[in-house]
C-alpha cells in the first residue's frame, strides 16, 4: 500500500508545500515589508485603496516569487511524473515496431506508480520476448519432426507408384508405422495445447487402476523383452481412483516408451500405491540415470537430455511434456529423481478423489 500511495502522496505533499510556502511568503512577508516600511519609509504607504508605488513594486515581486514557487514544484513534480512515462512510452513504440529486446530504463527520479509502471512494462516485454522465442523453437521443432515421417512416406509412396518397390505386407507396416507415429505426434501436441490453453479436459471415473495400467503393460511386453527390459509390476489391485483411466495410460506409455528407448537392459520396476491422500505412480530403470542438470527441463517439450539424439533414436521429446500435463491437469505432479539401482525414477502423484 505504501509503493501504491507514492505517487498521491508527493502530489498531496508537494502541492501543500507550494500552498503554505505562498501563504507565508504574502503574510509573513507583508509584515516585514510594512514593518520596514512604517520605520523607514512612512511616507511611501497610500492611504487610499491604490497602492502606492513601492507597495506595487512589494506586490509584484510576491506574485514573481509566488509563481518561481509554483513553477519550481511543477517541474520537479512533472520529472518525477512525465520522465517515467516518457520512457515507457519510447519503449512501447520500439516494441511495437518488433524490437522486442527494448526496456525502459528505471529513472531515479521515478516513484511510487511510476516505478511500478516502469517495472510492469519491462516484465511485461521480457515475458513477450520469451513467448515469441518459444514460439520460434516450437515451430522449427514441430516442422522437424513432422519432416522425417512425411519424408519417409513420401519416398515409399512414390516408390510404389513408379513401381520401384513391391507391393508386400513389410512395406505396407512399415508405412502403418510411419502413419502411427505422426498420429502419436499429433496426439500429443493436442494435449500439450489443450493444456497450455486450459483446456485439458478430463474423464474422471472411480475405476481400478490397476487393471488400467496391466493392460497397457502387456502391449509393451514384447518391445521391451527385445531391448532387454524385464517389466516387474507392483500394483495394489484393491485401489479405486477417480480419475481419467485413458490420460493415465496414456502417462504410463509415454514412460514405458521413454524406458525402451533410453533405459539401460535391466529390470523396470513399474509401482502403484496410495499414501494418504494421495495416489503414486512410478516407473523405475535401472541405468543409465539422468544427470542432476537435466532433471530440470527433463519435462519440457522437445527437450531431450542429449541433444545429439535424432528422432529416431531419441523420441519426438513430447512424452514425458505430456505426462507432465496429464498429471497437473489431475491436480498433481511430477518428479524425476536418481533411483537407488543407478538409474532413474519418475515418481507421479495425484490426489484421490472419490466420485
Amino acid at each position: 500500500m505504501k509503493q501504491v500511495l507514492g505517487l498521491r502522496r508527493q502530489i498531496i505533499q508537494s502541492l501543500a508545500i507550494m500552498t503554505l510556502g505562498i501563504i507565508f511568503l504574502s503574510v509573513f512577508g507583508s509584515y516585514v515589508f510594512y514593518a520596514i516600511a512604517v520605520a523607514y519609509l512612512p511616507g511611501s504607504i497610500s492611504e487610499t485603496w491604490m497602492p502606492s508605488r513601492v507597495e506595487l513594486i512589494w506586490i509584484v515581486c510576491t506574485i514573481v516569487a509566488a509563481l518561481g514557487m509554483a513553477l519550481f514544484v511543477a517541474i520537479r513534480l512533472s520529472r518525477r511524473i512525465l520522465t517515467p512515462l516518457n520512457l515507457v512510452a519510447h519503449s512501447l513504440r520500439e516494441v511495437a515496431q518488433g524490437k522486442l529486446n527494448a526496456r525502459a530504463r528505471m529513472d531515479t527520479n521515478a516513484i511510487g506508480e511510476t516505478a511500478q509502471l516502469v517495472r510492469d512494462f519491462n516484465a511485461m516485454a521480457e515475458r513477450l520476448e520469451y513467448i515469441t522465442r518459444e514460439r520460434e523453437f516450437w515451430n522449427a521443432a514441430i516442422a522437424h519432426e513432422l519432416r522425417t515421417p512425411v519424408t519417409i512416406l513420401r519416398g515409399r509412396l512414390q516408390g510404389l507408384a513408379e513401381g520401384v518397390f513391391s507391393p508386400s505386407s513389410e512395406l505396407f507396416e512399415g508405412l502403418l508405422r510411419q502413419v502411427e507415429g505422426l498420429n502419436r505426434l499429433i496426439e500429443d501436441l493436442r494435449v500439450l495445447s489443450l493444456n497450455d490453453s486450459g483446456h485439458l479436459e478430463l474423464q474422471r471415473v472411480e475405476v481400478c487402476l490397476a487393471e488400467e495400467l496391466c493392460a497397457v503393460m502387456e502391449t509393451f511386453l514384447a518391445a521391451l523383452d527385445a531391448r532387454g527390459l524385464v517389466l516387474k509390476q507392483e500394483l495394489d489391485k484393491t485401489l479405486y481412483v477417480c480419475c481419467d483411466p485413458i490420460r493415465i495410460r496414456q502417462a504410463l506409455m509415454a514412460l514405458l516408451e521413454n524406458a525402451r528407448q533410453h533405459a539401460d537392459p535391466g529390470t523396470l520396476t513399474v509401482c502403484l500405491y496410495s499414501s494418504g491422500s494421495s495416489c503414486y505412480l512410478t516407473v523405475e530403470d535401472e541405468g543409465p540415470g539422468i544427470p542432476d542438470e537435466a532433471a530440470n527441463y527433463v519435462f519440457e517439450a522437445f527437450r531431450r537430455v542429449d541433444p545429439s539424439r535424432s528422432r529416431k533414436s531419441g523420441g519426438s521429446g513430447l512424452g514425458l511434456a505430456v505426462v507432465k500435463a496429464v498429471i497437473e491437469a489431475h491436480g498433481g505432479h511430477v518428479v524425476c529423481q536418481p533411483s537407488g539401482r543407478g538409474g532413474t525414477i519418475f515418481v507421479l502423484s495425484w490426489p484421490i478423489r472419490q466420485v
